[in-house]
């Protein structure tokens, strides 16, 4: 769809309007620029196009008792033949039915007459000085759109800028959560632990009641013997422990160790995180690894529980680039 600004802006460089909608239908309405350019290649060129008709448009007929009186005043005037057409609204002369039409059709203007007056062409130094109003509007609008393509350049980097604090405060926020999970959990089993060892207390208190009531020296400030537990030789070994978390030794690649408690569930992604969010020695992807056995972890290995990969109760992991 043609604007009407560009075609404001090429009718006051002083191109008609047949010229100026041929050269923006040819470059696709992209702009004054490339129109512009258009019309530079195509200057010494005819342009023929399809009259567009127009309701409005109206010639006015000469009054007929003004011919009558300019036929009795001279001769000459009654010969005059027409040699341009006149909008009787802005007084513009036009030199083809076409152009009439187009300034019908873009202005509103519908009163129109022949003239005797004719459109004189361009001279030489009127088409330089057209020329060089051109090409000084034409730099002007190549500056605009330089300086609109910084601005745009300049909000697309405010918007990158801004994406990155939003991931960074992600991060952080992930990183807190996390850090709370642990010291709740750990308080938990710590709470856990002193009730254990409460009751095993108690327990014992209990025991030693029960053995001076027994030996009938309840009262007596004396050590009762406890009789030996014979454990049967058939007896299965003991379960082994539930772990709920694990201490791992973290060994960056410039010999700084890092220590953190991590839950025995928790997966090894957490690992990676922790030391992407920590590390001192560089920037930049890496990978993990254990010494003994040696094993290097893959992509598969980050969504797997520590537990599972052999790393609890306490584990070393070594940080080294990737290959």
């Amino acid at each position: 769809m043609m604007s009407d600004q560009d075609i404001k802006m090429l009718q006051d460089m002083g191109f008609e309007g047949v010229k100026i909608e041929k050269a923006l239908a040819e470059t696709g309405n992209k702009g004054v620029e490339p129109a512009l350019e258009w019309l530079l290649a195509h200057a010494g060129e005819e342009i023929v196009s399809e009259p567009v008709p127009v309701e409005s448009l109206k010639l006015r007929a000469p009054n007929d008792e003004a011919n009558e009186a300019a036929a009795s005043t001279s001769e000459e005037k009654a010969d005059a033949t027409p040699k341009s057409l006149k909008c009787d609204e802005c007084n513009k002369l036009f030199a083809t039915q076409l152009e009439v039409e187009y300034h019908a059709a873009k202005s509103g203007h519908s009163s129109f007459s022949e003239s005797v007056e004719e459109k004189k062409p361009l001279t030489e130094e009127e088409k330089k000085e057209q020329f060089r109003k051109i090409e000084e509007k034409l730099k002007q609008v190549r500056k605009e759109r330089e300086e609109q393509e910084k601005k745009d350049a300049l909000e697309r980097e405010k918007m990158r800028i801004k994406s990155g604090k939003e991931i960074a405060a992600a991060k952080k926020r992930f990183q807190e959560e996390e850090m709370k999970k642990i010291a709740d959990q750990k308080k938990q089993e710590k709470m856990e632990e002193r009730i254990a060892r409460q009751r095993v207390r108690e327990q014992i208190e209990q025991d030693k009641i029960a053995r001076r009531k027994k030996f009938g020296m309840e009262g007596a400030n004396v050590e009762i013997p406890i009789e030996p537990k014979v454990e049967p030789v058939s007896s299965p070994p003991p379960a082994p422990r539930n772990y709920t978390e694990t201490k791992l030794q973290i060994r960056l690649t410039n010999g700084q160790t890092l220590t953190q408690s991590f839950g025995a569930k928790e997966q090894l992604s957490a690992v990676r995180l922790f030391v992407e969010m920590n590390r001192t020695d560089m920037n930049g992807p890496f990978s993990l690894m254990t010494p003994f056995p040696r094993k290097v972890f893959t992509e598969e290995d980050y969504e797997t529980p520590l537990d599972i990969l052999g790393l609890v109760p306490s584990a070393v992991v070594i940080v080294a680039k990737p290959n």
